[in-house]
């Protein structure tokens, strides 16, 4: 017809080759979304895990660190607030979330 059979043959070749050479070019951006899960999503996650376990677990006399920059002394521990000594006689209230690191009593210092 209009059509010559050497022509409708290539075009059904190049069709299907086309979904092979889609994959073999978004196999690399694939590869670089698995490389950056497993290199920097997990690790974070895993992170985080363990300052919510950490926070929800304080209690008096641990060393804290706000997200803020103020180091003290748990004090008292409520559902949402912790009271921390920042200095001798000097208390403030802080939102457990702020929290950015729990030192547990007794804790090994950082340079030992």
């Amino acid at each position: 017809m209009l059509i010559s059979p050497a022509y409708a043959q290539t075009a059904s070749g190049a069709a299907s080759g086309g979904g092979l050479a889609g994959f073999i070019s978004l196999a690399p951006l694939l590869l670089v979304f698995v490389v950056f899960y497993f290199l920097m999503i997990r690790p974070q996650q895993s992170r985080m895990k363990a300052l919510q376990a950490a926070v929800a677990a304080v209690k008096k006399g641990d060393s804290v660190v706000t997200a803020g920059g103020l180091i003290g002394k748990v004090t008292k521990v409520e559902d949402t607030f912790v009271e921390v000594e920042i200095a001798p006689n000097t208390r403030v209230r802080v939102v457990k979330a702020t929290l950015a690191e729990v030192t547990p009593l007794g804790g090994k210092p950082a340079n030992d």
